[in-house]
């Protein structure tokens, strides 16, 4: 049988399929064309370009699997039409799992974000947080509700499992979804000076071969209608400065103040509400990176077997690549 990868092309994705590839699996891959080029025997993966949204190419592209991993997202900061958010990241996971249904899927592993589990406030939130009704973007709302939903399909039957990776860095393309990755790399070339806020608001990193990892045994061992929170280490942007400046080579930073960064975002948001400009930071993700998103990993660990990478060998190996990556691979 073949495992269906949706979202495959994308920077999470295409390093699933790598290791699914490497571990000698068959891989049906769901996506659209990607930046970086791909060189995987054709006897193993199969590329069906186009969306989730796309019913008879969906259909397709799950015939002769028992397995799914769902990663397809609009994960962008930013669309003109919100509704873009809910589409996709709703109604395509709603395709998705109607269609695993119809094909006899064994299990499918949905990939979600710790923002549906809200901000922290003192201590590290896990998967048991009740999420007040407060969102800062609707990407966020749109993964809470593509939750809700994925917790009826269990209740049908389906196996599904859900898992929560937080900001995600490492090798890979420099696409959107791979940003703290392309804050590095500005760092290092004197291109990124700011550090939002007093920089003490905490996020927590995790390195995105851990990722990687982390959905494979979620695909082993991971209960259904079950959340395992993908994490790294919680730091504050001060502390993940520190560290990268110890790495790297120590750099003037500026501390840009929450109400800068609020009229930025406002103007940023202006901008592209009225010509073809896709916003560096929308209102919504600066309220989101001014609050604390520390998170536990606990669940992932001991249910799992998750073993996170420390941030600094995490941070150390990024910049080895970044060093080594080639201008087209790094852009």
């Amino acid at each position: 049988m073949r495992i269906l990868v949706t979202g495959g092309t994308g920077y999470i994705g295409s390093k699933l399929v790598e290791r699914l590839v490497q571990q000698g699996e068959r891989v049906n891959v769901l996506g659209f064309p990607a930046d970086q080029e791909f060189s995987f025997p054709l006897e193993q993966v199969c590329f069906f370009v186009g969306d989730v949204l796309n019913q008879s190419l969906l259909d397709r592209a799950m015939q002769r699997c028992d397995r799914v991993f769902h990663l397809a997202a609009y994960a962008r900061n930013w669309s003109k039409d919100v509704k873009t958010f809910f589409r996709v990241n709703v109604d395509g996971t709603r395709a998705v799992l109607d269609t695993a249904i119809k094909n006899n899927i064994r299990k499918v592993v949905c990939t979600s974000t710790n923002l549906t589990f809200g901000p922290s406030n003192g201590k590290a939130v896990d998967e048991s947080a009740k999420r007040q009704p407060v969102f800062y973007t609707p990407y966020e709302r749109s993964k809470f509700i593509a939750e809700q939903l994925v917790r009826s399909y269990v209740r049908k039957g389906l196996h599904v499992v859900m898992v929560n990776p937080t900001r995600v860095f490492g090798p890979g393309a420099l696409v959107e979804s791979n940003a703290v990755t392309k804050m590095m790399k500005w760092y290092t070339e004197g291109k990124w000076r700011l550090i939002l806020g007093d920089g003490r608001a905490v996020g927590n990193y995790v390195f995105v071969d851990d990722v990687v990892q982390g959905h494979l045994l979620a695909m082993e061992y991971g209960k259904a209608g079950e959340n395992y929170i993908l994490g790294g280490e919680n730091l504050s942007f001060n502390e993940f400065f520190a560290t990268l400046a110890e790495l790297s080579g120590k750099r003037r930073m500026i501390h840009l103040s929450a109400a800068l960064a609020m009229v930025y975002a406002r103007f940023e948001r202006f901008l592209a509400q009225r010509f073809s400009h896709h916003p560096v930071i929308s209102p919504g993700w600066a309220q989101t990176f001014l609050a604390n998103w520390a998170n536990s990993t606990t669940k992932a660990e001991s249910e799992l077997g998750y073993r996170p990478t420390p941030a600094r060998e995490a941070m150390r190996k990024t910049l080895e690549w970044l060093s080594c990556a080639s201008p087209e691979v790094a852009k």
